[in-house]
């Protein structure tokens, strides 16, 4: 489970309550001792990781939808020819609704087609008063429409008619048909996407009314919403406990909605706080298998109270701080916020009594956000405030909420982790690997260190990279061969440790090695030992100049000196050295050889 840390309080002599902060580098914020614990613990899931995937994948099996398996295979607009309706005068299309048929001329009859075999229909002028009429329709292949068209599997050897296009000087009839195809086409692909929704669905058991005491919760909204439009949103209803579930009852009588205990995967309670990004106090179900609300499927269901406005209108006349009508606005607001959160924190209290006593299988309890370990981030295409629970990683204040339970992260990501970046990408792969990865954008720098703590505290192996990654090709490479991918290091290509540490040993190995040594061996061979010979040679040829010429200056002092010159002497010397440098440094030719003369000056005679 998730560590709350909690803020010490700390008593400054004065009656108040103060943090303080140790430090406000990033890189002071953990000590080593937390690191090296840290780093030990992510090294030991390393194995476990490999292992739990190669089982995962190696004892999977490939099943089919039942949703698949209802699909129609087949359409059929007329069972014989006989119920297709003769032409009556001219030949033109005609648009059966009760069928849902479209009759095309062909060759002089009227050619029947269901309206799910149509791909689109337009209507164009073609600038001389006609219109033109093209039907196109759906065909095998991804080039032409749908990569699986199911009549194509049925039918695999015969021929599709891909395009019909038609001429009238009507233009008016042509719009109207025209017209009539597309709607009879929406309403139709309408109904069989909610149709196979359905059949997707788990039958929940159904719902036992209490005959007692019943636990209510009223004026409540919920998301989403049970009629769709802006009445939807506004309509407020009561959320009952129940014997083996929750009923959420509108004002209507037949306009219910029921959620059943075994069907709860988990349970969030998050009350209003004083930020203004969590101004509702709210209950939160995330279920095993989806239900349908109005006509859509919702795996997500919430429902909630307004504590505050969460827009404030600014006008002209702004008030004081110190208004009092303003501080008794304040006031109510603090007021409202207190009693909603007490009534939702009771209703829980007692639905998690009921659970525990009679529903104690199914370990279910109410999480609360640790706010402490939030951080901002962008799960979908707004910023949000993340939060862990014990469970999962949440998000239940913008829409679509964002819930991920930590059972089924596989390993976390951090992209884009660098020094000089403002802000990095958090990359969660999940265990199905047939589930695209999802990628929180825009974390701010100063919360790696938090998230790090977190995801080790849960057991969750992260590792750490400069860059995105493509997880499309790894995830499918991993599913092609799970046995290879382990045998290579599993997840170990992510760890960018370990390879700078391989490249740091290759790159000593290729270091480069002195030829010479003291017994004469030549360890070095090849044009680089030529050259650094030659360079060595050069050098000291150069420093044994240098010697000679130290040597020769100091031996005809040392030879003066040793004579025992006298004062009339150096000084007769010194003329002598004075006027061989000569007095023409005017210009640099002449300066080279003043400097050439002064070199090649004769050492002062021997003293008498």
């Amino acid at each position: 489970k998730a560590k709350v840390k909690k803020e010490s309080n700390n008593n400054n002599g004065s009656g108040k309550n103060s943090t303080v902060l140790e430090t406000q580098l990033r890189s002071e914020t953990i000590t080593d001792v937390e690191k090296r614990r840290r780093k030990e613990e992510q090294t030991r899931l390393v194995e476990q990781k490999n292992k739990e995937t190669l089982e995962r994948l190696t004892n999977a099996k490939s099943e089919q939808s039942e949703a698949a398996k209802k699909q129609r295979s087949n359409y059929v607009a007329y069972k014989s020819a006989d119920q297709v309706p003769a032409p009556r005068g001219e030949l033109q299309l005609v648009v059966d609704k009760s069928r849902e048929a479209v009759l095309l001329p062909i060759y002089g009859q009227l050619i029947p087609f269901h309206i799910q075999t149509i791909k689109n229909v337009t209507n164009t002028n073609d600038g001389t008063g006609n219109s033109m009429i093209r039907v196109q329709f759906n065909v095998p292949g991804a080039a032409f429409g749908q990569q699986w068209y199911p009549p194509a599997k049925k039918f695999p050897d015969v021929c599709y008619v891909q395009e019909v296009s038609y001429r009238s000087q009507d233009v008016r009839h042509a719009a109207s048909i025209a017209q009539e195809i597309k709607t009879l086409h929406k309403m139709v692909k309408l109904r069989e996407s909610e149709r196979t929704e359905r059949a997707s669905l788990v039958r929940q058991e159904a719902l036992v009314l209490s005959k007692g005491r019943v636990f209510r919760l009223p004026d409540l909204f919920v998301k989403p919403p049970l009629m769709s439009g802006a009445k939807g949103t506004k309509m407020t209803g009561t959320l009952e406990a129940h014997v083996n579930g929750f009923r959420y009852q509108v004002g209507r009588v037949d306009q219910h909605l029921d959620i059943s205990y075994k069907n709860i995967k988990h349970a969030f309670f998050q009350p209003a706080e004083n930020a203004r990004d969590q101004c509702v106090t709210l209950i939160h179900f995330h279920l095993h298998d989806p239900i349908m609300v109005g006509k859509k499927k919702a795996k997500d269901l919430q429902f909630f109270v307004n504590v505050i406005d969460a827009v404030e209108s600014l006008d002209q006349n702004r008030r004081s701080m110190y208004d009092p009508d303003e501080i008794e606005e304040e006031q109510r607001e603090r007021d409202r916020r207190k009693k909603t959160n007490s009534e939702f924190q009771s209703f829980v209290k007692r639905v998690a009594e009921l659970w525990e006593r009679d529903f104690r299988v199914l370990d279910l309890e109410f999480d609360i956000p640790f706010r402490e370990l939030g951080f901002h981030g962008v799960p979908f295409k707004s910023q949000s405030f993340l939060m862990p629970t014990v469970h999962c990683l949440v998000e239940l204040i913008e829409w679509p909420f964002f819930v991920v339970p930590l059972d089924d992260v596989e390993i976390v990501n951090l992209e884009r982790v660098g020094y000089g970046i403002k802000n990095f990408d958090l990359a969660l792969v999940f265990k199905d690997f047939t589930r695209p990865v999802h990628r929180i954008d825009c974390i701010p720098i100063a919360s790696v260190d938090k998230i790090k703590e977190w995801l080790n505290s849960v057991n969750i192996k992260y590792y750490e990279n400069k860059v995105n990654i493509n997880w499309g090709p790894v995830q499918k490479t991993i599913l092609e061969d799970p046995e290879k991918f382990v045998e290579e290091g599993g997840w170990e290509f992510l760890n960018m440790e370990k390879s700078d540490s391989e490249e740091d040993e290759d790159e000593e190995e290729d270091a480069y090695a002195p030829s010479g040594s003291d017994d004469g061996s030549d360890d070095g061979s090849g044009s680089d030992s030529d050259d650094s010979d030659k360079g060595s040679d050069d050098d000291s040829d150069a420093s044994d100049a240098s010697d000679a010429s130290d040597s020769d200056g100091s031996e005809a002092l040392g030879s003066d000196e040793s004579e025992g010159m006298s004062g009339s002497d150096m000084d007769e010397w010194a003329a002598r050295q004075d006027k061989a440098a000569g007095d023409d440094f005017d210009d640099e030719e002449e300066r080279g050889k003043g400097s050439k003369k002064r070199k090649g000056a004769p050492p002062p005679p021997p003293a008498a």
